[in-house]
């Protein structure tokens, strides 16, 4: 299965189909959390809340709704919202993507669209539930 997905992206790549996805490496950073409280109401849709460090944004603070419209036992999406405060200024952003069960952590993938200039982040990541950490890379897009 792996070399049919590797096949299909060289041949989309070769084919002119690939996606004008850019970002400068050099403003990529590190996002690190602590997951604060997870619950459900329905044992299907989980509600997440967490705090931490977003590189350059400084302290900042996330909540996310995990669904799983696919009914898959390992993928699903979700949304969610962030802010974080640096001096006088506030940046918010709304997040959605997708999640991957992989062993016992989550990889988590998303675009988010945030109010500093407009900027839009990718992101990608591991969420681990046992350790309670949220670990990202991010970066804008150009």
């Amino acid at each position: 299965m792996k070399k049919i997905i590797y096949l299909l992206a060289i041949l989309c790549t070769t084919l002119g189909f690939s996606q004008d996805i850019e970002w400068d490496p050099n403003t990529t950073f590190d996002a690190v959390f602590d997951i604060d409280a997870v619950h459900t109401k329905d044992g299907i849709n989980y509600e997440l809340s967490a705090s931490g460090d977003a590189g350059p944004y400084g302290k900042a603070y996330l909540s996310y709704m995990f669904t799983n419209h696919n009914n898959s036992d390992t993928t699903g999406e979700f949304t969610g919202f962030a802010w974080t405060q640096m001096g006088e200024n506030i940046v918010k952003a709304t997040l959605q993507g997708v999640y991957k069960k992989e062993g016992k952590v989550f990889k988590m993938y998303s675009y988010d669209a945030t109010t500093d200039d407009n900027k839009i982040m990718i992101v990608s990541g591991v969420v681990d539930f046992v350790a309670q950490t949220m670990k990202f890379k991010v970066a804008p897009l150009k």
